[in-house]
């Protein structure tokens, strides 16, 4: 596991449209699933301690954004052949395990999608405007030693309910961190 940091936040840099299967099956597209106010984009897995540290707590916030009109997509793009935790199918048990709900999670197979949104770790979270063009790109929360420093509703949820109303994302972003994406050699 190397420790890795996401980069600044490339202000209006659009999405890139994407077609991966979801856990349900079914080829999924941006435009299927992007949110009336905002989307949320995020770059997780199954095996990954920051991811695990907070999983419980991202997914029970995507499912409140979705009342300010915030969609949330979870991108699964490790390797699965060397990191089999992040199969397809535990991908389905992850998700079951932790409550998704309506949160789409999706299967990046051949990591196409991964290297379009420059995703550097797991997790890496891209917020978007109604416009699909990126306003945010920060942590979760402040975590030390994997537990969170504070109860408080999440420096993500904030932004995303920020960029919901406003369309234009925090100045100020603290990067997320975790581990690298785990690359097919």
């Amino acid at each position: 596991m190397a420790l890795t940091k996401t980069p600044v936040c490339d202000f209006g840099k659009k999405a890139e449209d994407f077609k991966l299967k979801s856990i349900d099956n079914k080829i999924i597209s941006l435009n299927d699933i992007k949110g009336d106010k905002a989307t949320l984009i995020m770059f997780i897995c199954n095996h990954c301690p920051y991811v695990k540290a907070i999983i419980k707590d991202l997914s029970k916030e995507c499912e409140e954004l979705r009342k300010d009109g915030v969609n949330s997509i979870a991108i699964m793009s490790n390797d699965t052949k060397n990191y089999p935790e992040d199969s397809f199918d535990n991908m389905i048990k992850f998700a079951k395990a932790h409550n998704f709900g309506k949160m789409n999670y999706l299967f990046d197979e051949t990591q196409e999608i991964a290297r379009k949104y420059g995703a550097v770790c797991t997790p890496d979270f891209f917020g978007y405007n109604q416009n699909l063009e990126l306003q945010y790109r920060g942590r979760f929360k402040e975590l030390k030693d994997l537990k969170p420093v504070n109860n408080e509703e999440s420096d993500l949820k904030i932004a995303m309910k920020i960029v919901s109303k406003t369309q234009k994302g925090p100045d100020k972003q603290t990067p997320s961190m975790g581990c690298n994406i785990k690359w097919i050699n």
